[in-house]
């Protein structure tokens, strides 16, 4: 077992509860309303916001030493960062661009391949919608550089997160409006997310403290997690900036490095979590064709219904994703290398 397993199954549980989200968000017969379907639900896009936290972790994992060090280098590491994000991602926008076929879509397609597309002062592509994550992720990268800079020792870390959230507060409450941008400052800009991302590095540079003591505390950290949670859930209404969802995730993130529990360690997570990044990106393709489908007709039940769509379309987008990135990719990549 690796020694971060766990992550696994926050990736695997983030992706599905996305999608869960989205059909939630964009089914036209809603389900029955209740504390569920009106705020735990809802509340699963920021898990956007968790993949940030447990991105940064993992790239320190990988890079963060070798980067440091002056171990790899500059072409090894973004060319890895292309290989990884571009290939399933640039055939969603090929089959968006085909799927609309006009001069926008052609524009944004364009941008999108690039993935440098949230350099963009008004990044608002429609193209793909669920890829602003990879743009705002792919702008991590460019700056990961920085990053190892800004995070040399842990007490400039410490430093520079309080310094992100000053800023992250300024970009929403003064840059942000109408006098700045016409487009309100959100996850989609670097500075919003920036927080997200140096948690998740600053969590790295604990990690070996933070494994012995979740190890040695095993409950008492869940027990923690769990009551974070649920005074998230209590007091949702109150705004308090970005604060309650860095605390959140930051504590499952620091839960999963030292846990060795079979809700997050299983054969299942451990799937799930090798195609969540692809299920995000080609999910709702699959919801646009199970809508086309009509249940609606067939199935009378709203809960029913509900529940139907959304196993109809996390199953269509593991079997898609499955096929194309280790069977069509593989092939496809060892006959071009030939």
């Amino acid at each position: 077992m690796k020694k971060y397993e766990s992550l696994d199954g926050l990736r695997a549980y983030a992706a599905i509860g996305i999608v869960m989200m989205h059909v939630l968000a964009n089914i036209i017969i809603k389900p029955s309303s209740n504390y569920v379907t009106e705020t735990i639900i809802p509340y699963f896009t920021n898990f956007t916001l968790l993949f940030m936290i447990i991105s940064a972790f993992s790239v320190c994992c990988g890079y963060y030493e070798r980067i440091k060090n002056g171990q790899i280098r500059p072409n090894d590491f973004y060319k890895k960062r292309y290989k990884r994000l571009l290939p399933f991602f640039g055939l969603m926008v090929i089959i968006s661009v085909i799927m609309d076929h006009n001069y926008s879509a052609l524009c944004e397609g364009f941008a999108n391949l690039t993935l440098c597309f949230n350099l963009l002062p008004n990044p608002n592509i429609s193209i793909v919608g669920v890829g602003w994550f990879i743009g705002t992720v792919f702008t991590f990268y460019l700056l990961f550089p920085f990053f190892t800079f800004l995070l040399d020792n842990k007490k400039r870390g410490l430093f520079v997160l309080f310094i992100s959230l000053i800023f992250c507060y300024i970009a929403i409450n003064y840059f942000s409006t109408s006098d700045f941008v016409v487009k309100k400052i959100d996850r989609v800009n670097i500075i919003y997310s920036a927080p997200f991302f140096i948690c998740g590095g600053l969590i790295y540079l604990y990690k070996d403290k933070i494994y012995e003591l979740v190890s040695k505390n095993y409950y008492l950290t869940l027990i923690i997690c769990i009551l974070l949670t649920i005074l998230k859930f209590i007091f949702n209404n109150i705004d308090l900036f970005i604060i309650p969802d860095l605390i959140l995730f930051s504590s499952w993130l620091i839960y999963a490095i030292g846990s060795h529990d079979r809700i997050l360690n299983n054969k299942f997570t451990s799937y799930i979590s090798k195609i969540s990044l692809e299920i995000y990106l080609c999910h709702m393709m699959f919801y646009r064709v199970i809508e086309k489908c009509h249940l609606e007709n067939i199935i009378d039940n709203n809960n029913l219904l509900y529940i139907s769509t959304f196993f109809a379309t996390i199953i269509g987008a593991i079997v898609f994703s499955h096929i194309i990135k280790f069977i069509v990719f593989p092939r496809t990549i060892d006959k071009l290398l030939k």
